[in-house]
């Protein structure tokens, strides 16, 4: 019979009783013609890589509208291939775990009498089976299934009437009479003569040890015995697969009628190919079409069951192909989780476990780094950016005037600037008044060459009507204009700092804390007829010394403001010192080419006295000078005259002396000569009455000169630097650069550690020598040019003069941490100097001991502030 060309055998079925996800390979029968030579041909069962890589999944249609290929009952109860061990042989039967035969025929016919009425719909056919069989066995069923079958029948007529339900004789006679009928027919049996489903007799259940099936034993059945396929020895891995050309290739059978060769070596036929319309028609009716897959070594159909689209979507999902395999079992603990108080073994453990793994250490920090450069992106980041990127880009430069810009970027938007509205002079029909006339079409014709200064970039003209106007020649242009607005115009407002002046300046002391320093005027010391341009104070602070271009020099007492003694010089006296030396009264001041060493007489008797005994005689030396020297400087005695006036010494210089200052004990001063090149600077000892000259070549325009008050060292200050001497040494210490084009004046403090440079550029400079070579600090608080700058030798105060009329008195603390910077707080001005010829204040000098400064300016006098 046709029903037993195709066989199947059912999985055991499992312990508990689950029922098991089915896996059917339904395959459709070749052509009537081909029949003859695929009677022995096992159905082919395609491993999964032929199976994936042929399906031809066409229709969309996944429903079985009809129920003609699974049912309620098929979802549980489904034929599945037999199962092959490694070797490709058959599980061996295991009788003892199996049921007898009488008990599974009394169970088919208690399914037979409950499903009675819908046998029509719950049994498989033998057609939907694959069978895993060899041809030599289905041979064998041939030939013995019709003897097998009257067998069944005659044992469950016996199981039948022990059982006291005898099947009634009429319809055994009506079975019998179909069965001849469809004997020698090729058609399919009805289902009702169809062989029952092996679930029925072999059971439910499967047992599945991690997706290894276990098959149950096949029942004993009277008569032959079954045939062993694998009984001759061959255990090869492919008894299943028809045809035998191996895995190469079906394209290489595409000009032959065959696709191959089966065991047998017989041509297997190519199944036919139905055109186009066979194709629609069969995708229309047959509801399977979106599951029927074409075997390539074959050629023919195969559906595939729920069970192996469902293997298939496991598989491509990456799931475990085993429906049954939990992936989320509980977790077993093959070691305790609780701490043993003995160890387990006795292995030391190894020094390596007690350290972090470097390696590991070394890994996460490149993870680190490069999540932080961005090399690297976590999977969230990676989905964000993909969106972003599937999104589509627009940029949007500027929204409308009521909307504001969502763009993260602008955070404050400006709106774009708008365009001015037409006026009347921009009408195709403006009033008269907006019309040009012919001087203002002539002024506008002459600005040709300057557009910018025409009141309008065109001329306006009248028409009838708006068809007559005639195309705009600057639109282009205007239109371009309008574009370079839009282009540059600011698309984000910046908020300025708002940051107050307290926070800017720095905070100082207040001056009330800073007390004393001067304040007011006290005294006005007049007398001389032109501008004074020198003042120094005695050491002792009762008298003063002026120089004025009146070509006299002064004594004044400070206390009265009157004038003492008055000595003429017969030149304009540009510097006077007095000699900081206690024990003797002298002054130097220079005048023109000389330099006058002065005895004011004026104070202690004893003191003056002592000061003309000193200079009386001149001592011997026994040296002789240069000729260099001789010709610079030479020291001369004084006219009877000018002895009565109180000069001691005249000093006569071969260039025009500019200042004359003292070393700190007295012995020594020095004087300057701008244009005296390299003997621009002579150093004069007035105990031995010698001179020299310091330098060997010019340093440029120097000028002034300075002793330090404690070290052996000079500082000379030129246009626009100032180099440190060492005078033992005879070396440069140091060099230092003020960023200035002229220096006028400079003040060393009374400490030595700092400088301070008065320049015409209005700048005031305050150097810390121990600190750099460049200014700590500038201060910008005269509105002229600076011409006196000088240090309080006691009090922490320092004083600039110059041409703005004021003297500014200022608080210079220096501390003797060298860690701490000095303090400069700006404390008062005072204006009380006027303006003669572009002049003002000269020279500014302080009190030896009281915190009072003296100021000489052009208006010929002397101003005492306290």
């Amino acid at each position: 019979m046709v029903a037993n060309k195709e066989r199947a055998i059912k999985r055991k079925a499992s312990e508990g009783g689950a029922k098991p996800e089915p896996i059917t390979s339904k395959q459709e029968p070749l052509d009537e013609s081909n029949d003859e030579d695929n009677s022995n041909e096992s159905d082919y069962e395609s491993d999964k890589e032929n199976l994936l890589g042929s399906i031809e999944n066409e229709g969309e249609d996944s429903s079985d509208s009809d129920g003609e290929y699974a049912t309620d009952d098929d979802e549980d109860d489904v034929l599945s291939f037999e199962s092959l061990n490694s070797d490709g042989e058959e599980e061996d039967e295991e009788e003892d775990a199996g049921t007898t035969l009488e008990e599974v025929e009394r169970e088919a016919e208690e399914d037979d009498d409950e499903e009675d009425g819908e046998d029509d719909e719950e049994a498989d056919s033998a057609d939907d089976v694959n069978s895993d069989s060899s041809p030599e066995e289905d041979e064998g069923d041939l030939e013995d299934s019709s003897d097998d079958e009257l067998e069944e029948e005659e044992e469950e007529e016996e199981e039948a009437k022990e059982n006291g339900k005898e099947k009634p004789a009429k319809a055994k006679a009506e079975r019998k009479q179909r069965e001849e009928q469809f004997e020698s027919d090729d058609e399919p049996l009805p289902d009702d003569l169809k062989l029952g489903r092996i679930e029925d007799v072999l059971g439910t259940g499967e047992k599945k040890t991690r997706g290894l099936g276990v098959f149950p034993p096949v029942p004993k059945r009277k008569g032959k015995a079954a045939q062993d396929e694998y009984a001759a020895g061959d255990t090869s891995d492919e008894e299943d697969i028809r045809n035998t050309v191996g895995n190469i290739p079906m394209h290489w059978y595409d000009e032959y009628k065959h696709v191959g060769y089966d065991w047998d070596a017989k041509k297997i036929i190519k199944a036919k190919k139905g055109d186009a319309i066979d194709d629609f028609l069969q995708r229309m009716e047959d509801p399977n079409f979106w599951r029927t897959v074409t075997d390539p070594q074959t050629g023919q159909k195969v559906v595939l069951s729920d069970e192996d689209i469902g293997l298939i979507k496991r598989i491509m999902s990456g799931r475990n192909p085993d429906a049954e395999y939990d992936d989320y079992e509980p977790f077993i603990e093959w070691f305790t989780s609780e701490v043993e108080k003995m160890p387990i073994r006795n292995i030391p453990e190894s020094k390596r476990s007690f350290l972090p793994s470097k390696a590991e250490k070394h890994k996460i920090g490149r993870y680190v780094h490069a999540l932080k450069m961005g090399w690297m992106k976590t999977m969230a980041e990676k989905r964000r950016l993909e969106a972003i990127r599937r999104q589509p880009k627009f940029y949007m430069l500027w929204t409308t005037d009521h909307g504001k810009e969502e763009m993260r970027r602008i955070h404050d938007h400006v709106a774009a600037p708008k365009r001015m509205l037409p006026g009347h002079a921009e009408s195709y029909n403006p009033p008269p008044e907006y019309l040009f006339d012919e001087k203002e079409l002539e002024e506008w014709n002459k600005l040709a060459n300057q557009p910018w200064k025409r009141k309008r970039a065109y001329v306006p003209q009248k028409y009838n009507s708006l068809r007559e106007v005639p195309g705009y020649t600057r639109y282009v242009k205007e239109r371009f204009l309008r574009c370079l607005d839009l282009y540059l115009a600011p698309r984000m407002r910046r908020s300025r700092v708002a940051v107050g002046a307290e926070y800017l300046i720095p905070k100082l002391p207040s001056p009330r804390d800073l007390q004393p320093f001067p304040t007011l005027q006290n005294l006005i010391y007049t007398g001389h007829t032109s501008l004074i341009r020198c003042i120094s104070v005695e050491p002792k602070g009762e008298y003063i010394v002026t120089g004025s271009d009146d070509m006299t020099v002064k004594i004044w007492e400070i206390s009265t403001a009157r004038c003492i003694r008055t000595i003429p010089t017969g030149d304009i006296v540009r510097s006077v010192a007095w000699c900081p030396n206690s024990k003797i009264s002298l002054v130097a001041a220079a005048s023109g080419k000389r330099v006058l060493l002065i005895n004011p007489k004026v104070g202690d008797y004893m003191l003056v006295k002592k000061t003309d005994d000193l200079l009386t005689e001149a001592p011997r030396s026994d040296t002789v000078d240069s000729e260099r020297i001789r010709s610079a400087v030479q020291w001369g005695e004084v006219t009877e005259e000018e002895k009565k006036l109180g000069v001691r010494i005249v000093i006569t210089h071969f260039r025009e002396v500019r200042q004359v200052t003292w070393h700190g004990r007295g012995d020594y001063f020095a004087t300057v000569m701008p244009d005296g090149a390299y003997r621009s600077v002579m150093i004069h000892q007035l105990s031995k009455r010698r001179s020299q000259v310091p330098f060997s070549k010019s340093k440029g325009l120097i000028q002034c000169v300075l002793f330090h008050p404690i070290k052996p060292c000079l500082f000379v200050a030129t246009q626009r630097h100032i180099r440190v001497y060492d005078l033992v040494k005879q070396l440069m210490m140091k060099k230092l650069y003020p960023g200035c084009k002229w220096i006028s004046s400079m003040a060393i403090h009374p400490k030595g550690d700092n400088l301070l440079i008065g320049t015409y550029e209005k700048r005031l400079m305050w150097f810390d020598l121990d600190l750099s070579t460049k200014p700590y600090q500038q201060l910008r608080i005269h509105n002229a040019a600076i011409r006196s700058v000088a240090f309080h030798p006691r009090y922490p105060l320092f004083a600039s003069a110059g041409d703005d009329r004021s003297v500014i008195v200022s608080h210079g603390m220096v501390y003797n941490d060298l860690l701490q910077n000095p303090l400069i707080v700006p404390l008062r001005r005072l204006k009380n100097h006027a303006v003669v010829n572009d002049f003002s204040v000269f020279d500014v000098v302080f009190h030896p001991t009281q915190p009072w400064v003296f100021s000489s300016g052009a208006d010929n006098t002397v101003r005492l502030y306290t």
